[in-house]
């Protein structure tokens, strides 16, 4: 399969070239402007540390429809007793760094030093967020992702505290719905994702959605902290 390799320009190849398993694309760098075209693309970076920069755009991806959100009765129950502090974008760094560590069954993990570091920049620029979860002053969980227009593409989440991310995810998907965001991005599916109702969507069905929540609104540009207090109140109401 002849892969194509990006050279200085940050344009990325139709993404109905990629190969069977989604491949799109190897090498460039993660430059702020990279990263943004490639998810306004419909693409995303995924490596270990030993691979050059693979870019992917899966014939299959995994998205979670706000309204398709799945809450159990334990984890009602869970958002009930309002044992985690919930907040946005006032640990960004920490929760990546968080999301690094995690365990995940004895694989690597593609969260390096370069995409750290990538990612954080994008967070300077008021584009990439992160949702905290705290007991008392310890972070215990939580996830970070890139907004744009009106899509929030999900990167990783950790837990070192019981149902932490997920307090954080449900919270994030509820405030996103009463935006006017579309779906989550999530990018690959797991058990995990699919418990909260993720849904594999076809990739001509993405980038039509992709397309549209794009341009349905300007993005919310800047640090997500000024919104904690509307997130917590609509919770409650």
């Amino acid at each position: 399969m002849k892969v194509h390799v990006l050279d200085s320009n940050v344009h990325f190849p139709p993404v109905n070239v990629a190969g069977e398993h989604g491949l799109l694309a190897l090498g460039g760098d993660l430059s702020s402007n990279r990263l943004l075209a490639a998810y306004e693309h419909g693409a995303f970076p995924w490596f270990m540390s030993e691979d050059p920069i693979l870019w992917w755009a899966p014939p299959e991806r995994a998205v979670l429809p706000l309204g398709d959100l799945k809450v159990s009765k334990s984890m009602r129950n869970e958002l009930n007793k309002d044992r985690y502090r919930v907040t946005m974008d006032r640990a960004f760094e920490t929760v990546v760094r968080g999301c690094q560590h995690a365990p995940r069954d004895g694989e690597g993990t593609w969260i390096t030093e370069e995409i750290i570091q990538a990612y954080v920049e994008l967070n300077h620029l008021g584009l990439a967020h992160s949702v905290e979860t705290w007991q008392g002053e310890k972070l215990v969980g939580g996830l970070y992702g890139v907004s744009l227009g009106r899509m929030f593409f999900g990167e990783s989440m950790f837990s070192t505290a019981t149902n932490a991310s997920k307090v954080a995810f449900v919270r994030l998907v509820r405030w996103l719905r009463l935006k006017g965001f579309g779906p989550v991005d999530c990018q690959i599916m797991n058990p995990h994702l699919a418990s909260l109702g993720a849904k594999l969507w076809s990739r001509a069905e993405f980038q039509t959605q992709l397309s549209h929540f794009l341009q349905s609104g300007p993005t919310l540009h800047g640090p997500w902290t000024e919104y904690e207090s509307e997130m917590i109140h609509h919770e409650q109401s």
